[in-house]
């Protein structure tokens, strides 16, 4: 069986020797760092196995469906970092490096087995990132997201060799599934439709429909709406336009529609969600 996962914040971080707190196969939109510290463990990653060894740092997009089968009599540890690639993108990615999204977006999954210094490096830094994450306030969360940063560049650097060993696209299905995503992107606040998108890839929409749900898990108009209601988090937090400027700029025709839509995934109207949003700012200060 399998569900998506909703992770609302920019970040979630967390450090789990539990068998209990493996979650079923899933996916989701945040790209994750898995790192495995000990146990039994075999990850099955779509229709991947890896049984993992302390010091394996996996690299996921998200979007392929993953779940970790734990053997419960080995105690287990590991340490988990999910984040916004959206807010990532505009908020942190600096103009001197190279896009540091590429080996999640072109390894889509891919496991570093990690020794030595390497692998000493990595656990510091993931200690860091947990015991910042774990403070309140607002320069710990600056300096959560400078060592994010870090460990990004980081992580590049680590994925060179896998980089230049793989094609971009393994596949002409995923070819054409990243041609619909990359279109979403520069489109998904205007009015979206299959006849659009087959006329603009020349491919039959229908093909597209069912090729997009087979690689990502995702119907194109869910990953669509995904979307739109990423930007809106975005445009709550850092904007003062108003909330239904904010609606319009996005995606939505109607004002309804656009609280309907922002409550059903993040439980909140977009109005308590920027209150929140500002509340929890100024606590922090």
């Amino acid at each position: 069986m399998s569900t998506q996962h909703r992770i609302s914040a920019p970040f979630t971080m967390g450090t789990s020797s539990d068998f209990n707190a493996q979650v079923q196969y899933h996916t989701h939109f945040h790209y994750e760092i898995y790192y495995f510290h000990g146990g039994k463990v075999n990850y099955l990653i779509n229709d991947r196995i890896y049984v993992l060894e302390p010091g394996d740092l996996l690299l996921m997009h998200g979007m392929t469906l993953h779940r970790a089968h734990i053997d419960p009599s080995v105690e287990y540890h590991r340490s988990t970092l999910h984040f916004d690639p959206f807010y990532f993108k505009q908020f942190i990615q600096p103009s001197f490096a190279t896009d540091l999204l590429e080996p999640f977006q072109k390894l889509h999954n891919v496991r570093l087995q990690l020794r030595g210094a390497e692998k000493a490096e990595v656990e510091a830094a993931l200690h860091r990132l947990g015991q910042l994450y774990s403070q309140q306030d607002t320069f710990s969360y600056q300096r959560f997201q400078a060592q994010l940063l870090d460990l990004l560049i980081l992580i590049n650097q680590l994925c060179q060799k896998p980089l230049k060993e793989k094609p971009i696209f393994p596949s002409s299905k995923e070819q054409h599934v990243q041609s619909v995503i990359s279109y979403l992107e520069c489109h998904f606040n205007e009015d979206i439709t299959l006849e659009g998108i087959q006329a603009e890839l020349h491919l039959s929409k229908y093909y597209l429909a069912k090729t997009f749900k087979e690689v990502t898990g995702f119907t194109i108009f869910q990953f669509l709406m995904q979307r739109r209601i990423y930007q809106a988090k975005i445009e709550l937090i850092d904007g003062v336009q108003p909330i239904t400027d904010v609606g319009y700029e996005v995606g939505f025709k109607h004002p309804s529609h656009f609280s309907r839509a922002f409550k059903l995934h993040t439980d909140f109207t977009p109005e308590q969600y920027r209150k929140q949003n500002q509340l929890r700012q100024n606590n922090a200060e």
